[in-house]
């Protein structure tokens, strides 16, 4: 289906009934990264929900002034959701804690998967074993070569940056370029709100919180997560072996036990 907002369209898929569960997908894919997941939630009598953001996948919008919780919001009160259980990942990791930090009342627990976090320091330099590929990086950027971009990304993210490129394979990696390569060919949205740093604010969030990582995924990532494991009083950590950026995505036999289980667990402890 489609949600018009401003001069956007989303594109979004809201599947079965039960407790809301919102998927909000990485910066380098879309909404397809959550297939398995929401055949998850749907086949346990959960309702799941995933979109495109603005830039990514089928959505469409003009390059205007807007906020990625402001979305997510609307999009809420479009599908009739008071409050969800946000399951983010890298870049809809960040969207999730800033959407808690706003919306108390309507996020019932989130799991972070790989999350960014709103104002977080930028490492001061990467393990040397990693410094070619940043070069890459810089170099098909530098280029505008899109192409080549996608390439070093997906060796980045999906691979591991520490890893020979090419680890995963098969029709993983042909979605993984195909989610990337539509994002890197849609129009620069130069005018997104920045939000109040979260970095500094995480204590505040007190809802049940499961951070899941890749051992194979960049080291300050996963360091991350132990910082936020500290600060939040109410999470855990995991790592999932043989996975980088993308567990969920890459090894969902792993991740998915994990979810369910979660998500059985709020239901039992009264936490929805």
């Amino acid at each position: 289906m489609n949600i018009d907002f401003d001069s956007a369209s989303f594109s979004v898929i809201s599947e079965g009934d039960g407790v809301p569960v919102v998927f909000l997908h990485a910066g380098v894919a879309d909404k397809r990264m959550w297939a398995s997941q929401v055949e998850l939630v749907t086949d346990a009598k959960m309702r799941a929900i995933a979109y495109d953001r603005r830039g990514f996948g089928e959505t469409r919008a003009q390059d205007e002034p807007f906020s990625h919780v402001e979305d997510l919001s609307m999009l809420l009160d479009e599908l009739g959701v008071g409050a969800a259980v946000l399951v983010g990942c890298s870049q809809g990791g960040r969207i999730a804690i800033d959407f808690a930090l706003e919306h108390p009342q309507r996020t019932i627990a989130m799991v972070l998967i790989s999350t960014a976090v709103s104002g977080a320091p930028e490492p001061e330099e990467y393990p040397a074993e990693i410094q070619p590929l940043i070069m890459a990086y810089e170099a098909a950027d530098e280029a505008d070569d899109t192409d080549m971009l996608n390439l070093v990304e997906a060796h980045a993210w999906l691979d591991g940056p520490a890893t020979p490129g090419g680890r995963v394979t098969g029709e993983l990696r042909d979605l993984f370029l195909e989610m990337n390569g539509t994002t890197l060919g849609h129009e620069e949205l130069s005018h997104e709100i920045e939000p109040t740093s979260a970095y500094e604010q995480v204590g505040a969030i007190t809802q049940p919180v499961v951070l899941v990582s890749g051992e194979l995924d960049f080291p300050h990532i996963i360091e991350q997560h132990g910082y936020l494991e500290a600060e939040m009083p109410n999470s855990f950590a995991v790592i999932i072996e043989g996975a980088a950026h993308l567990p969920s995505f890459e090894r969902p036999e792993l991740f998915n036990p994990l979810l369910l289980e979660y998500l059985q667990n709020l239901f039992e402890n009264d936490a929805v």
